[in-house]
């Protein structure tokens, strides 16, 4: 006899134009299981996740659940089915409540029935084990409460298969550790979960089976407790690939920017930097750990230049740079690259090729009124080829390519521009672990040519793989510079929290530095 499954996808094939997302492909997900789905970027997940909640629909295949042949045309069809499906970026209204935000689709809600549905979200709550405020703005709700919020407002509409993209990319350790205890609370309830991530020790500790697609293709379903993380990467990417991060050791040199008691507010007025301290030395990468929104993005768009400093300096030997421009900052002797969050929002022009955007880092010191596109092409040409970018041409719109490429177009440009600083924020956020080494490995490349590095990151794990020191934010305060090498990821989670204040306990100090500097006094060559 067959197994019964709750969800079966049979032989699913989309196409966008010419391009093939997903090719026959097949899944399956039991009762009362969790299922990873993994694959490198452009390999089709997210794709089939929105085909099963009623996003898009396949070009052809079948889909069928607890054993029936379904028909999803809209999320309202999944709904009436039981999926719900919870999206990396979360589809709330901020100034709704957490309750509105959950009614706000219910069909006939209205005044009458208020009593009733909070204690619906209660129940709900109380059975899960989750916390949350039902009255609660969602402006002022953290990445996990908002996270909750989407959880909850799935299992309202009563969903039964519950798909989460990307559901740990912006947690702390104990955020993710209260996730996962409530999934499993879910899974022994009867629910069915799929988790779409790029985490592979996260898929180790949490799924039940995996199954893996590349390059828009089924590839294989496996049981976790019978396979590593090795074997999962090589079935992603069809070839062997060094899990392993370096982090060369470097001799330490003075800082080639120190930052002191800098403050700086958010774009609604409120104080994101609180007069932080610390600095960036070369051959070094400080990493930034913090919760979403504590800061790191403020901080990295000031010492970019990008935002106005209330308080504080920004040391480059012995001037403030503070208010200078990017050109009066480069004929002080720092050349500054930053690479941002925002790829397409900020870091490139989508609608421009590879060779134009190669172009906008220096345009402007062309003589004569006509652009040097020859050689911005030939820039494009040496990234496309160091950095293996998969590209039809140079002259492709940058939109055109999936995250991976992106990502690499834009840290190529910005690394041939000679910086001996580059602040990088989530460089490797969405990116399939292929594309995640390659950046890794440019970045111990730039360290090693001596270049002061500044990485924001999100996964703990990488951070203290790759980093030399980290740096904790709490809400705009520096809870503690620790070695990478001598913390945790409970120690850096509880100080994410503010739940331990390390600031007091800086473990080393730059040599050379002025003596009014926070990091205490030093003699000029005192070994750091």
């Amino acid at each position: 006899m067959s197994e019964r499954y709750a969800i079966e996808m049979r032989g699913i094939t989309k196409a966008f134009g010419s391009v093939v997302a997903n090719s026959n492909v097949e899944l399956n997900v039991k009762q009362g299981e969790i299922l990873a789905l993994l694959g490198e970027n452009g390999s089709g997940k997210t794709t089939l996740m929105n085909m099963l909640s009623g996003i898009y629909k396949p070009d052809s295949g079948s889909i069928l659940v607890d054993g029936r042949e379904a028909v999803i045309n809209s999320p309202e069809d999944a709904k009436k089915l039981g999926i719900g499906m919870v999206h990396q970026h979360f589809k709330l209204v901020d100034v709704f409540s957490a309750a509105d935000n959950i009614w706000m689709g219910k069909e006939r809600a209205g005044l009458v029935l208020k009593k009733d549905r909070y204690a619906q979200i209660r129940e709900i709550s109380r059975k899960f084990g989750f916390e949350i405020d039902p009255k609660k703005k969602v402006y002022n709700m953290s990445v996990s409460e908002k996270q909750t919020l989407e959880i909850i407002k799935v299992l309202y509409y009563g969903a039964k298969t519950i798909i989460l993209d990307e559901p740990t990319a912006v947690l702390t350790v104990q955020e993710i550790q209260k996730l996962f205890a409530v999934l499993r609370k879910m899974k022994e309830e009867g629910h069915s979960i799929i988790i779409i991530t790029h985490k592979l020790n996260e898929v180790m500790e949490i799924s039940d089976r995996v199954a893996i697609l590349r390059k828009g293709a089924y590839i294989t379903t496996v049981e976790t407790a019978q396979t590593n993380e090795q074997a999962l990467t090589e079935w992603m990417v069809g070839r062997p690939i060094d899990l392993n991060i370096d982090r060369p050791v470097m001799e330490t040199t003075r800082p080639l920017l120190e930052v002191r008691d800098l403050t700086i507010r958010s774009d609604e007025g409120s104080v994101a930097i609180d007069g932080v301290n610390f600095y960036i030395r070369g051959g070094e990468i400080l990493g930034v750990a913090g919760i979403a929104g504590c800061g790191q993005k403020e901080l990295c768009e000031a010492i970019a230049g990008l935002r106005p400093i209330e308080k504080g300096q920004m040391i480059h030997k012995g001037d403030n740079i503070v208010g200078l421009s990017p050109k009066k900052i480069l004929e002080k002797g720092i050349s500054m690259s930053f690479i941002p969050e925002d790829r397409l929002g900020m870091g490139l022009a989508p609608s421009l090729s590879i060779t134009d955007n190669m172009i906008l880092k220096n345009y402007a010191d062309t003589k004569g009124p006509f652009v040097n596109r020859k050689l911005g092409r030939a820039d494009a040409e040496q990234v496309i080829r160091e950095l293996e970018v998969v590209t039809p041409s140079t002259e492709t719109p940058v939109r055109r390519l999936s995250g991976g490429n992106v990502q690499k177009v834009l840290l190529g440009r910005e690394i041939k521009a000679g910086p001996n600083v580059i602040v990088t924020a989530y460089p490797v956020r969405g990116l399939d672990i292929n594309s995640s080494f390659t950046i890794y490995n440019i970045l111990n490349q730039q360290k090693q040519a001596g270049v002061g590095i500044l990485f924001v990151g999100e996964d703990m794990d990488v951070m203290m793989a790759l980093c030399d020191k980290i740096m904790v934010l709490c809400h705009g305060k520096v809870m503690g510079v620790v070695h990478a090498h001598k913390t945790t990821k409970e120690e850096l989670g509880l100080m994410m929290t503010g739940a331990l204040d390390l600031s007091n306990k800086y473990e080393d100090k730059p040599a050379g530095i002025a003596k009014d500097s926070r990091f205490g006094e030093a003699e000029q060559g005192e070994e750091a």
